[in-house]
């Protein structure tokens, strides 16, 4: 009540027993009727956790899973690295097999060792083929490749271009395009 308005104040009503006043009727209205806010509150939290134990459930999965297709990718890069050989030995054995026989025989003429030798070359080389191992050897007045050559020296070469292969020391080897070891070359020298 305000100081001008006064109790006898015809502006001033106050509310009749009858009515209720709206300060009164304001949290009856809030309050849901025949339900406990306490009960409604405690199956919201058991809700709420039980959903938060089906996501840590869910989580802990994942988290096993992960786990074992890490383990089982480890594994079969181990077995890779183990066994990714195999194929290649398995064609070198008949090659060995050829120069163990080539030595144990006793009386061979030179030109029976040497054919015995060429077809132990064919093999090698057939084996190398089938894995993808190829030589690289420049010939002479080919360009200098860095990538696939090691320059040994520089020597003056007259009529060749500089930078050009004057001579393959020792050939060099690709694997599927990737450099085993590069050819050993003498290289022209600049003029």
């Amino acid at each position: 009540m305000s100081a001008e308005q006064s109790p006898g104040d015809p502006t001033h009503t106050r509310p009749t027993p009858d009515e209720p006043n709206q300060a009164q009727a304001q949290p009856q209205a809030a309050e849901p009727q025949g339900a406990d806010p306490l009960a409604e509150l405690q199956a919201r939290l058991a809700e709420a956790q039980a959903q938060a134990q089906e996501h840590f459930d869910a989580l802990l999965r994942a988290r096993a899973e992960a786990e074992n297709a890490r383990r089982r990718a480890q594994e079969e890069v181990a077995k890779a690295h183990k066994f990714g050989i195999e194929s290649f030995a398995e064609s070198l054995v008949p090659v060995k097999d050829s120069l163990e026989a080539a030595l144990a025989q006793q009386n061979q003429t030179l030109e029976s060792l040497r054919e015995g030798i060429d077809i132990t070359l064919k093999q090698l080389a057939g084996a190398f083929e089938r894995h993808k191992l190829s030589e690289i050897a420049p010939g002479q007045g080919a360009r200098f490749d860095p990538h696939q050559h090691q320059a040994i020296a520089s020597v003056p070469a007259e009529g060749q271009a500089p930078n050009t292969v004057v001579q393959t020391l020792q050939k060099g080897y690709l694997i599927a395009e990737r450099v085993l070891r590069p050819a050993l070359v003498t290289v022209a020298a600049p003029k």
